[in-house]
């Protein structure tokens, strides 16, 4: 099991090797995370190697590789963006990965959406911000529910009635949308979490 130092210089790995297309020596790793040693360095590289997260090669200054999609399978899919004000065409594209440590449990069948829009303000959901949800077909009368309306998304408070459906937002500015359950709607998900991000 890996500790948080070794966690963190994993991330700095793949991030350097994302945005830069080649990673890191021993020596960047070191300036990274102020560890003065190289064989301090290869301690966790060592762990990581162990765990088999990365594998690293001597012979070579940026010889660590073979990495495989830590983003991918350790994260939380970012698949695409969702609507929070009128429903948007849903479009599925991996756009990297949250990566949730232990907040949520069981990652499988989870997956992260970014939110447009003001319409669940009142649910402490902003612009913006990421929900995680968890991938299912029904929900409870007052989940916050990731919805498809003939192939448009919207995150809204899930509201069950006699006929119909009513996705209810978070906003007084904004109307319920009434949408009959035989209509080609149906629900993606249950909002299980919000993630943000805030300006330094």
């Amino acid at each position: 099991m890996l500790n948080d130092r070794a966690r963190e210089i994993l991330s700095f790995i793949q991030r350097f090797a994302r945005e830069r297309g080649y990673p890191p020596t021993i020596r960047e790793i070191g300036r990274e995370h102020g560890i003065s040693s190289t064989n301090g360095v290869r301690y966790y590289l060592n762990l990581l190697e162990k765990e088999g997260h990365l594998r690293r090669s001597e012979r070579i200054s940026r010889g660590i590789e073979g990495m495989a999609k830590p983003a991918a399978s350790a994260g939380i899919p970012i698949l695409g963006r969702v609507a929070a004000g009128h429903p948007i065409l849903a479009e599925e594209s991996f756009e990297g990965a949250v990566e949730p440590g232990e907040m949520f449990g069981d990652r499988n069948g989870l997956f992260a959406l970014r939110v447009r829009g003001d319409s669940m303000t009142g649910a402490g959901i902003m612009a913006g911000d990421y929900v995680i949800v968890r991938q299912q077909e029904s929900a409870n009368a007052g989940d916050i529910v990731v919805a498809l309306i003939e192939n448009e998304a919207t995150v809204k408070y899930y509201r069950p009635g006699r006929g119909r459906v009513e996705l209810v937002a978070a906003n007084p500015a904004y109307e319920p949308i009434a949408v009959d359950p035989s209509s080609g709607f149906r629900v993606l998900g249950v909002v299980r979490g919000v993630l943000r991000t805030v300006s330094r």
